[in-house]
């Protein structure tokens, strides 16, 4: 565990017992000429309350939690050039951690530090099918300390925090508890999926994307991908932004493994329509030619019968287990691919067809361009 990791621990943990909580103090700006502003979060107006252990988390992180203002972003209704803005989180002595969709298409964009600091960044890579981003910021403020993305996956009912500037209001945090885990999210007017998205009923809206998801030891356990949805909140999880993000600041871009396939989850109804035992695994509606599970031999659906006014899927390959991993439903698949391989890795593909169980080798493709 690295020395700030372990600092920010021993604070925290401090705190949680209820001992004395040190607050982290702001710098003033520097004298460069392209940073200005101050900050109201520097004004000692005593009299505080005592707070809780996740006013420590807030003290400890939010130097480190950045507003990001994107310059010449073409709105997705009207096409006119405008601004977007988000949040971010620093992860090394120079880069910050965004949402892909909050830079996508800016002609540059610009960082806000809670102490009032402004600067002007370089844009690193970005990802499309992981919304992620890694700007390169001309001035880091020596209290804005990396945030370290967490070993540990998050469980249900783990307490979380969002820090981030919704509608543009800086320096803000919600909290709650992860509500789910291995989510597969379908972003609208994206045709994909994302993969191994945490679920959290903390409070997240239009701003808060890029910003961090933290646990109570300061972690980011993800990086928030602020939807529509009520009382309900994502995250991109820290186990892929960790694979992800070292690969936008070494290269640019991130190649993510691709079946070339269309499937849905085996359920009662497909499981009764196909014959199956029992509604477990996923079956194959479509096998894209020159796509790798087309080069493994594997079948989609040949066919749908109508149940209940609902198409079902029939005569297709139904995956039950790749490299020996149980695969359920599709989250399952979705996850194992985004975390354990790789294009060009070889896998084991096991599945059912015309009532037997079979297995193939398959070597994955990688996710077409954009």
């Amino acid at each position: 565990m690295d020395e700030t990791r372990l600092s920010r621990r021993r604070l925290l943990s401090a705190a949680g017992a209820g001992l004395a909580g040190a607050v982290a103090g702001c710098t003033e700006p520097r004298a460069d000429n392209s940073i200005e502003g101050t900050s109201s979060h520097e004004i000692d107006r005593g009299n505080l309350a005592d707070g809780s252990v996740y006013t420590e988390v807030y003290e400890t992180l939010i130097d480190s939690v950045t507003q990001v203002r994107a310059f010449g972003v073409n709105d997705p209704v009207t096409g006119e050039e405008g601004r977007g803005q988000g949040s971010g989180f620093v992860v090394d002595d120079s880069h910050v951690v965004t949402n892909q969709h909050v830079v996508a298409g800016a002609e540059d964009a610009d960082l806000q530090y809670i102490n009032g600091d402004w600067t002007s960044t370089r844009l690193v890579g970005t990802d499309y099918y992981s919304d992620l981003a890694v700007l390169e910021a001309d001035h880091v403020p020596d209290a804005a300390t990396p945030l370290s993305l967490a070993d540990d996956r998050p469980v249900v009912g783990q307490q979380v925090a969002a820090i981030g500037n919704p509608y543009g209001l800086e320096g803000s945090m919600s909290t709650g508890i992860v509500s789910g885990v291995e989510r597969t999210l379908s972003p609208p007017g994206r045709q994909f999926s994302f993969s191994d998205v945490v679920q959290t009923d903390a409070a997240v809206n239009p701003g808060n994307s890029g910003g961090p998801l933290v646990d109570l030891d300061g972690d980011v356990i993800g990086v928030v991908n602020a939807t529509s949805g009520e009382n309900i909140g994502f995250a991109i999880s820290a186990s892929l932004t960790s694979r992800v993000v070292p690969s936008l600041i070494e290269d640019g871009s991130y190649d993510h493994p691709y079946m070339g396939i269309g499937l849905r989850t085996v359920d009662r109804l497909v499981a009764e329509e196909n014959d199956l035992s029992e509604a477990t695994g996923v079956i194959l509606t479509d096998v894209f030619a020159g796509e790798a599970a087309a080069a493994a031999g594997l079948r989609g659906s040949d066919g749908a019968v109508e149940h209940r006014g609902e198409l079902i899927p029939v005569g297709g390959d139904v995956v039950r287990a790749l490299d020996g991993e149980p695969i359920p439903d599709r989250h399952a698949l979705s996850t194992f691919l985004a975390l354990e391989t790789s294009p060009g890795d070889t896998i084991t593909v096991d599945y059912w067809r015309d009532g037997a169980d079979r297995s193939t080798e398959l070597t994955l493709g990688a996710r077409p361009e954009v």
